[in-house]
């Protein structure tokens, strides 16, 4: 896709520096940049709604940068030494660098979310940015919960992942030109991927897996229930099984009785479980997709929905 190729270029120019050091740093999170999937939701609506305009451009580098910045943060406050299979921006510098660098993406993100010429757009950025901030607190602040809810895990990954496609998916709406409905119906379709991608992630943390760049439980030895383990033990676990979920949210578990608490999960369905709710979002995603579109666009968008669910890391 021409318009993706123009927007990674985008991209690479706007991490450069004449500070040594900040350039150092920002070259290192330009090698590890992933596949740019929000950026490419953005340019897809855009297209579905219109056409990719410069404010498509400046807003889709908007929210990749203000995602780039708000990962480099989280490594920082979850003391993460690996992200996507390598090292974290603070396991090679340091906390202090790492935050400040972070700092600087986010002043860039907010910089491009102004060249989209439109106020609509920068308070979609700033939206997400309180988004991203408050589900962090919320997942932090639910480590010394006791009861196992669903509820909050949504509310979660709805403020902390699916809010990144939400805004992709209304920034191009917006930016293509679409109407009030279709700006809203965008942004539902966006929120419906987002939380299919998370619970994919979810699953991939119970297995092991060199690809993912995540070992089996990495969520768990961080103190976090995701859907899989919630399902069990809301339905079918033991008082031992539920103590054993608490110890792991006050990280006191040890790391055998987090592999014994994984292998137990996926004995008693919870796989299976969250397999189920991310299809069925899967499969709301493409009920809101126009029955008018292009074809080759429609086929484009229903592609990448699969990819979501599909991917294996």
């Amino acid at each position: 896709m021409q318009e993706l190729e123009e927007l990674k270029a985008l991209f690479e120019d706007s991490l450069t520096s004449e500070t040594p050091l900040l350039n150092q740093v920002l070259g290192y999170i330009k090698k590890r940049n992933g596949k740019m999937m929000r950026p490419l939701l953005v340019l897809l609506m855009a297209k579905l709604s219109g056409q990719v305009t410069a404010s498509s451009y400046h807003g889709a580098l908007s929210l990749e940068l203000l995602h780039t910045a708000s990962l480099v943060h989280d490594d920082v406050v979850d003391e993460s030494d690996e992200r996507r299979g390598q090292s974290s921006v603070n396991a090679v510098y340091n906390n202090k660098v790492s935050v400040l660098v972070g700092d600087y993406m986010l002043a860039t993100s907010l910089k491009h979310a102004a060249l989209t010429g439109q106020t609509r757009l920068v308070e979609l950025v700033a939206r997400l940015g309180q988004y991203l901030s408050e589900g962090e607190i919320i997942q932090l602040a639910n480590t010394g919960n006791t009861d196992f809810s669903e509820a909050v895990y949504f509310d979660v990954i709805r403020k902390k992942t699916a809010a990144l496609f939400t805004a992709s998916a209304e920034m191009g709406a917006c930016s293509g030109g679409a109407d009030e409905e279709s700006i809203r119906r965008a942004a539902a379709f966006g929120e419906l991927i987002g939380i299919a991608f998370q619970i994919k992630d979810d699953i991939f943390d119970y297995f092991e897996s060199p690809e993912l760049g995540k070992p089996t439980g990495n969520d768990m030895v961080e103190g976090k229930l995701t859907l899989p383990a919630l399902h069990v033990l809301n339905t079918t676990a033991s008082e031992e099984m539920k103590a054993m979920a608490l110890r792991i949210r006050r990280l006191s578990a040890t790391p055998e009785e987090i592999a014994a608490f994984v292998e137990q999960v996926k004995e008693q369905g919870g796989i299976a479980y969250a397999e189920q709710v991310m299809r069925g979002y899967r499969d709301r995603a493409l009920e809101l997709l126009p029955v008018t579109a292009d074809p080759e666009l429609r086929d484009a968008l229903e592609a990448y929905i699969d990819f979501v669910i599909e991917r294996v890391k």
